[in-house]
Order: C-alpha cells, then sequence, then structure tokens
C-alpha cells in the first residue's frame, strides 16, 4: 500500500466543522467522508462555518504575528524555551525546518482543501439559487484570503483549485509563477464581491462581505503596483458609505465593540470554553507579571521595540491605546517591561478571550486609497493628503500639508510612518516594507538595534519553502534561493 505523505495528505483533506444556530458556535462533527456530507444547504452552511474557523489556525492568523511583526522593527521574540524558533524570524536565520513555516504551509492548503471541496460539491445540490451562490462567493473569497497569505509569504506555490483525488494527482502539482497566482486571487474575488451582501443580520455578523472582497482586491492591487485598478477599486469600498473610523481608536479593538463600523473583515473569535477564544492578550503580556495585567498571566510574546514606542508622535492617542513600557505589580513595584495591550480583555481561562483579530480595518482602506493616489500621481494638498489627515485627525494629530510633504517620495515615507503607528501589532509591517520595497533599506539600517544576524538581502524577501514539501516531492517543489 502507498503511504500517503504529508503534502498529499493536506490536499486531499478536508476536515470539517458545524455550527448550531450561531455563526461563531463552531464544534466539530464526526468523520463523515465529504460524498456522504454534502447533501443539503445546511451542510453547506456547516462546512463554510469550518472553512472561517481555518483561518483561526496558527498557521494563518492565530502566529501572524510572527511573520509581519517580529519579522519587521514593530517587535521582538522571547528567545527562549520553546519558542527559540521565533528568534530565527526575529534575527532572520530561518531555517528550513522552522515549525511556523511548515505550519504556516500546512494549515493554509489544509483551510484550501476545504473552500475547493466547499466548490466543487456545491453545484450538484438543490438549494436556494441565491444562497448558493452567496456560499459560492464566500468560498472563493476564503481561498482568495489564504493564497494571498501564501502567496506573500512563499513567492511562487502550488495553485490547487480542485479537490485532489488521488496521491498521484498530488505528487503532480509544483510551485506555479506568483503572477498566476495573483491572477487567480484577483479572479476569486471579482467573482465574489459581485455576489456576496453588502452586511449581514446579526446571526451572521463577520461572514465576507461585498465591502471585504472589494478591499482585499484593493490591497492585491496594491501590492502588484497597479495603482490606478487599486485606486478604482478602494474608492468604491469608501463608496459604499456603510464604514467609518470611530472616533476613538481605542474602541476599535474593545471585546464590547466587536465587528464595528470600522470593522471590514475579522477573524472571528468567542471565549467561554468552546476552543473558540483568543490567545493573544495571555500571550502578549509579560512573562511573570501575574495577573497584574490580565488575568491568567502573559508570556511575553510579541514585545515591543523601543523604536516603534518612540515612533509615535506626541500626543499620538494610539500610543495609550496600544503599547505600555511598565506596569504595576501585586506588591505596588512599577516594573519596566514593554507589552501590547491593543487586544485587552478578561479572559475565562488562559488564552481564551473573546477579541477579534481585525484582518481590513476600514482606517487601512483609507490609508491605502491615499497611497495608491500618491502613486497614481503626487498632487500638493490633494486628495490623498485629505484621507492621510483623516487617521491622523482621528489619533489627534495635525494634519499634514505639503509644506511638510513636498514631494511624491515624500509622501510615501509619511505613508510609511502612519500605516506603522495606526496598524501596529496587526501584522503588517513586514509585508508593507515588502510592499514598498523599503524592508531591505529600512531594517538593514537598524541592522544592531533589532540584532540582524547578517544584511538582509532579496533573498529574505520570501520565506523558505519548507523542508518536509522539498523532501516530499523534490521533482515538482524547489526551494527558494539562499536557503
Amino acid at each position: 500500500m502507498k503511504i500517503l505523505k504529508p503534502f498529499i495528505i493536506l490536499l486531499l483533506t478536508a476536515f470539517l466543522s458545524s455550527c448550531s444556530e450561531e455563526f461563531l458556535d463552531l464544534k466539530p462533527i464526526s468523520t463523515a467522508t465529504s460524498d456522504n456530507f454534502y447533501r443539503t444547504a445546511d451542510d453547506f452552511k456547516n462546512a463554510l462555518n469550518g472553512g472561517y474557523a481555518a483561518l483561526q489556525s496558527g498557521g494563518l492568523v492565530g502566529n501572524s504575528y510572527i511573520f509581519g511583526e517580529i519579522t519587521s522593527d514593530n517587535t521582538v521574540a522571547v528567545a527562549s524555551g520553546s519558542v527559540t524558533d521565533q528568534d530565527e524570524f526575529d534575527r532572520f536565520y530561518i531555517k528550513t525546518t522552522n515549525p511556523f513555516i511548515s505550519g504556516r504551509w500546512n494549515d493554509g492548503y489544509n483551510a484550501i482543501a476545504r473552500y475547493n471541496t466547499i466548490l466543487d460539491k456545491i453545484e450538484g445540490v438543490e438549494m436556494d439559487g441565491t444562497l448558493k451562490n452567496r456560499y459560492i462567493a464566500e468560498s472563493k473569497f476564503l481561498r482568495a484570503v489564504v493564497y494571498f497569505t501564501l502567496v506573500q509569504t512563499f513567492g511562487d506555490i502550488p495553485l490547487i483549485l480542485k479537490p485532489v483525488a488521488t496521491p498521484d494527482e498530488g505528487y503532480s502539482f509544483s510551485r506555479t509563477p506568483k503572477a498566476e497566482v495573483y491572477a487567480q486571487i484577483e479572479k476569486d474575488l471579482t467573482e465574489a464581491e459581485s455576489a456576496l451582501p453588502v452586511s449581514y443580520p446579526a446571526a451572521d455578523v463577520g461572514r465576507a462581505t461585498k465591502g471585504a472582497a472589494k478591499a482585499y482586491l484593493g490591497k492585491v492591487y496594491l501590492t502588484e503596483k497597479k495603482y490606478a485598478p487599486a485606486v478604482s477599486k478602494l474608492k468604491e469600498v469608501i463608496d459604499l458609505g456603510i464604514y467609518a473610523l470611530l472616533p476613538s481608536y481605542a474602541d476599535v479593538f474593545k471585546v464590547s465593540n466587536k465587528n464595528n463600523k470600522e470593522s471590514v473583515f475579522d477573524v472571528q473569535y468567542k471565549s467561554g470554553g468552546a476552543g473558540e477564544g483568543n490567545s493573544w492578550p495571555n500571550s502578549f503580556a509579560p512573562q511573570n507579571s501575574g495577573n497584574a495585567v490580565i488575568a491568567f498571566g502573559g508570556d511575553g510574546n510579541n514585545a515591543p521595540t523601543l523604536d516603534i514606542i518612540n515612533a509615535y508622535e506626541a500626543g499620538d492617542l494610539r500610543k495609550d491605546a496600544s503599547v505600555a513600557s511598565s506596569y504595576t505589580n501585586a506588591a505596588g513595584q512599577v516594573i519596566p517591561d514593554r507589552y501590547i495591550k491593543k487586544y485587552y480583555d478578561v479572559p475565562v481561562a488562559k488564552g481564551d478571550n473573546g477579541n477579534n483579530i481585525p484582518l481590513i480595518r476600514y482606517a487601512d482602506v483609507i490609508l491605502m486609497y491615499a497611497e495608491a493616489l500618491n502613486d497614481v500621481g503626487y498632487q500638493a494638498n490633494g486628495d490623498a493628503f485629505t484621507y492621510l489627515n483623516m487617521v491622523r485627525t482621528r489619533a489627534g494629530l495635525a494634519k499634514k500639508t505639503s509644506t511638510e510633504i513636498p514631494t511624491q517620495q515624500a509622501f510615501r515615507l509619511a505613508m510609511e510612518q502612519e500605516r506603522r503607528v495606526e496598524l501596529a501589532f496587526e501584522g503588517q509591517r513586514w509585508f508593507d516594507l515588502v510592499r514598498t520595497g523599503r524592508a531591505i533599506p529600512v531594517l538593514n539600517g537598524k541592522k544592531e538595534q533589532i540584532r540582524l544576524v547578517s544584511d538582509l538581502s532579496e533573498k529574505n524577501l520570501v520565506f523558505p519553502i519548507p523542508q518536509s514539501q522539498i523532501d516530499i516531492n523534490k521533482a515538482k517543489i524547489v526551494q527558494n534561493p539562499g536557503y
């Protein structure tokens, strides 16, 4: 009997989750095969809910800060014990056997297998046509989100758009050029936005919407340097008229205020012992802090650098909502220790918090729009300034004008700064620097400060393919250069 290797297993497997009456109430179902399971509209609802839950996995959003923040000048890892693997990202000596690398690949393709199975099975099932089209659109949206994550991480990747029926078929996939992957992402998002609703009733809040698909498509265009299409698509999000910056930055992240008017697409979490809680608040709180910062203590992960602390302008209201430089312990002593407090909650148990994790906020849309406008063409005190200043005004800062930002390049640097502090600790910093071509000069300029092992080069702009995938399929899967 031929043994199914891990890569093949990932392509063949689409474990499902079900829900009862509420979108967030996700529980595993039995080991029903896909042929027996996909028969009714409720079966597809349950399968799709499992597809949303897949985003919570460590390889996708659960550990996204390792890829988006620890790699940057924003945060550092705890380089001790079981988390030394994070230090490889912090100082850029990433091994091909790093478990976070294989976790992203495995969880990504496991999620894609779910979406491909739904899309393959749904056409043959009798159900309401509008609902069917919506489920198809949601699946394509989710598939695009995961492929966008993977292509940003690894570059060229296998592009798999249907269920894999046999082990031999699994071995046939090689790495697809990233341009083709991006083309498929654009296709999925374009088709999704045409069928997704603008909003949902309360029980389904958190599902993919038309605005979320448009926003992601705008971000993809911006990443591909397709600036005019990015401007057009991001303006469509703005013109929907359903999103707004909340008056208070801190309110955006309050558990009591989830899925607010600034939320474009969040990964949903729910505390209460059902395995759907968010671990970030405990993970980011200081080590050895007891209950002084958060109930059940903290692990000290993703600690802010002094550089990000100093990056906030005087009077920036976002700073106090996002980071702290000390805490007071049970004995009344002030302990100097930098930590992220943006995601604070009162957990039911350690790691069981109710915060959502935002993937795209309206502030992100506004800043991307301003960036794309400038890249199409700089205009002194033009619309790009208007949208940049919307975000600054909410932060309590003075507006910028062409006196301070007199050129297109100066505006790009102003955007780099504004995105850094507005979206700090949301997994964006590294990918922003790569997208704008600034990762190498910015991080090399802080080499000693952030303890890089050596100067970064082009090879560092993508991460290594997991060694396990090379070993499984040497004929088709080739390592990225330099690893």
